[in-house]
């Protein structure tokens, strides 16, 4: 019997390059981001028709979501070949494409790597629910009886029935996305293969789903974090062909968990995803709870000083693909709201993304998109709010279900992106009919609408970005709290003789938070409230302040 590997020390020790400290990434959602020919779905020549917005924006990374072959039932992370491109957004060709213009203006590109599972219509899951004799039947985890009473995170049980063989699959996600059997060298070497695929390829790095799901605990009743979880890892990634790449996980990663994953030692992955700031403010999914902006400066402040200490890469996001927008939960995307921009927005885009880390934007993001609000189940496309609904109709009346979807659903990330103001043409993502009613604020929320505003979002990110590109002490320094007011979060970046100074009022008015020597060496780089007296100790709800101290400068 194999024993679980408390750790795996390689030769490999990490450098300075493994910080990535340079990059700042922008997700894609490839088919709600750019339909270049009509047929209502985003494409690849679509994404490579916007490198320009991604190079006046300031990243130098894009991280795609799935893009490969997938009969979509939980929008491409279910994967039916992973060497291959989905008919609706082109070809491998474009892909070869796409890469080779991102590179050639100096963007790297980070594929979506989704190995707990595959699709059910897979070439290996086809032939493996055929016979128990089958090759491929032990790519997978079956039982004669489900072996316990876990619970899919779409719903219902995670246990299916196969008739062709009297057994039952796991399934950790939606039955269209059978687990895969990691136990099995033959899939570990698979997986390998798959990420050598790509890598020869020219991908840069990969963003892991639910790596945690990939070693099961049946033991303990754990569907994740099972004790060969850093073996794999290790097998993965710890190769000296790929161990170069940078790769992000992600985990349900409490501290021992992301040390144990990247520590430099460790030779595992380079970053995973922290996900307790995004948690906070509701009791489950689709239904908020009280919060304050302490609770979220808090959090903050823990992460960077614990990352900081074990020297670990610390991502920093509000967005993804997976979650409601971050001002509508934890922000105020309403009341603050100024005519094409959102103090909220820009508030938390200065905040999160001068911290110590790799900043990871989401598109629409950088203009201020919001949650929607949509009265039918019809106007959603997520596999798991439908679900939800289905499994809850009768149950809740319609306007309570339907306001939890509206808050909860993914789909409010994976909606159309709103690139123009004229909805004639459904805000410039297409000619043809959305695969996905457009944000219900797209007439309100838009790139060129934004761009036409005094107080431009897009601009203020743009700001942001630039100024983390030419400071080495946001880059490389040393952060410290000097908060001393509750409702506000003051910090320090330093490195030499530079000195940035970020201060942010929550969602009340407060005074009394900035350092009392603050105006004799330094001068204000970025305000979203414009003012005559930026020493002025009192700010308004959701303004923010960054102030700059440079021998240099």
């Amino acid at each position: 019997m194999r024993t679980a590997r408390a750790g795996i020390k390689g030769e490999y020790m990490g450098t300075e390059n493994d910080r990535f400290n340079d990059w700042v990434v922008y997700q894609i959602y490839p088919r709600s981001f750019c339909d270049s020919n009509g047929d209502g779905i985003g494409d690849l020549n679509g994404i490579r028709q916007k490198i320009p917005h991604l190079l006046d924006l300031g990243v130098n990374a894009v991280w795609i979501s799935p893009c490969y072959k997938s009969p979509n039932y939980d929008n491409g992370y279910d994967i039916a070949d992973y060497r291959d491109i989905m008919d609706e957004f082109g070809t491998l060709d474009d892909w070869k494409r796409l890469a080779a213009e991102l590179h050639a203006n100096g963007i790297r590109l980070v594929m979506d790597l989704v190995v707990n599972h595959t699709s059910s219509e897979h070439r290996w899951f086809r032939e493996a629910r055929q016979s128990r004799d089958n090759p491929y039947h032990d790519y997978y985890i079956w039982a004669d009886k489900p072996r316990n009473d876990w619970h899919s995170l779409f719903g219902g049980s995670a246990w299916e029935y196969n008739p062709a063989t009297n057994e039952y699959y796991l399934h950790s996600f939606a039955v269209q996305q059978p687990d895969l059997n990691w136990e099995n060298p033959a899939v570990r070497r698979e997986c390998c293969d798959i990420v050598d695929f790509w890598t020869d390829l020219g991908v840069d790095g990969f963003r892991c789903d639910a790596l945690d799901f990939i070693a099961k605990d049946f033991d303990r009743g754990r569907m994740l974090n099972g004790p060969y979880l850093h073996e794999y890892i290790h097998e993965l990634f710890g190769r000296e062909k790929v161990r170069h790449l940078f790769t992000v996980g992600e985990c349900q990663s409490d501290e021992q968990t992301i040390c144990d994953i990247c520590g430099k030692t460790r030779d595992e992955l380079k970053s995973v995803f922290q996900f307790e700031h995004i948690h906070l403010g509701r009791s489950d999914k689709y239904t908020p709870a009280p919060y304050t902006g302490d609770e979220i400066r808090n959090v903050l402040v823990k992460w960077q000083d614990f990352t900081a200490a074990r020297d670990l890469n610390y991502i920093l996001f509000t967005d993804n693909h997976d979650q409601p927008y971050y001002i509508s939960r934890l922000g105020n995307d309403r009341a603050r709201r100024c005519p094409g921009a959102s103090r909220s927005a820009t508030a938390y885009a200065a905040m999160f993304y001068l911290l110590r880390g790799i900043p990871f934007l989401y598109e629409g993001q950088e203009f201020g998109s919001a949650n929607s609000r949509y009265d039918d189940i019809a106007a959603f496309n997520d596999v798991e709010s439908v679900n939800y609904y289905h499994a809850n109709e009768g149950k809740k009346p319609h306007d309570l279900l339907i306001r939890e979807i509206n808050y909860g659903s993914r789909d409010n990330t994976r909606r159309p992106m709103a690139w123009t103001d004229d909805p004639a043409h459904h805000f410039g993502f297409t000619t043809g009919e959305p695969w996905l009613p457009m944000p219900s604020r797209a007439a309100e929320i838009n790139l060129a609408r934004d761009l036409a505003s005094e107080k431009s979002v897009y601009r203020f990110y743009r700001e942001v970005l630039r100024l983390r590109a030419s400071s080495d002490a946001v880059k490389d320094g040393v952060f410290r709290d000097l908060t001393r007011t509750p409702g506000s979060f003051v910090y320090s970046r330093t490195l030499g003789d530079e000195e940035i100074i970020v201060a942010v009022a929550f969602e009340r008015p407060v005074s009394g938070i900035l350092p009392a020597d603050l105006t004799a060496a330094y001068r204000p780089v970025l305000m979203n409230l414009p003012t005559e007296t930026p020493f002025s100790d009192a700010f308004s709800p959701f303004e923010v302040r960054v102030y700059r101290k440079n021998a240099a400068q």
